[in-house]
């Protein structure tokens, strides 16, 4: 499998390199933005390392720029940062990045924490269309409709209902909402999925109100 590693600090990037390559993966290291784009004219890869701060155009414009376009939309990204807080790591998520990990982190995490993503990342027969009352959901085209509206959904919001169309009827807790949806065990806070859940319902229209809170357990999707 090949992975492309988009840090400018060497010392980071060969250390990554180097504990990658002894697991037995082919790597491609680029110190910023405009190397990395000239390869992926030439290279898909499996897997993308990509720091935030970078000189030029930062990780988040690349993530950004990843998942607009139909041949990267569905490259597993993980990113890799010195910022700590919540409201950071959020944004990256919602953005489209399917996990992260923050600096300085051990190798050994790291490398699990590779493989457990490309392990997620594996091809999954997926349904077309879920519908449930008056909101459809077209998983291919990955667009979202409610009352005959198109909704617009960040990437994270539209897991999250997917997830809770998919378990209709079912309570999920904030819990497994967070380990299901974000992809791993999500060091934040709960008020994540909440915050998730008051913009879902409000996109939704008359449709949110099928959200339902389930007092001090979660949230599911009910007539």
């Amino acid at each position: 499998m090949k992975i492309f590693i988009v840090e400018d600090d060497i010392d980071i990037r060969r250390m990554e390199s180097y504990a990658l390559m002894n697991s037995g993966f082919e790597v491609k290291e680029f110190a910023d933005s405009y190397a990395f784009f000239e390869e992926l004219n030439k290279t898909v890869p499996d897997l993308v390392l990509l720091d935030i701060m970078l000189p030029g155009v930062d990780g988040l414009t690349i993530l950004q720029s990843l998942r607009s376009s139909k041949k990267t939309e569905n490259i597993p990204i993980m990113l890799i940062t010195a910022k700590g807080s919540e409201i950071d790591r959020v944004r990256g998520l919602d953005m489209g990045a399917d996990d992260y990990i923050s600096k300085p982190f051990g190798i050994m995490e790291f490398v699990s924490r590779v493989k457990a993503l490309l392990r997620r990342a594996a091809p999954k027969e997926e349904l077309e269309t879920i519908t449930f009352g008056n909101i459809t959901i077209d998983d291919t085209k990955r667009t979202v409709t409610a009352d005959g509206n198109l909704c617009e959904l960040t990437y994270k919001e539209f897991e999250l209902l997917k997830f809770l169309m998919l378990n209709q009827g079912i309570v999920l807790s904030r819990e497994k909402l967070l380990s299901k949806v974000w992809g791993f065990e999500f060091d934040g806070e709960t008020r994540t999925v909440d915050m998730h859940i008051k913009t879902l319902r409000q996109k939704l229209g008359t449709c949110g109100t099928c959200i339902k809170t389930v007092r001090n357990v979660g949230y599911k999707l009910d007539a």
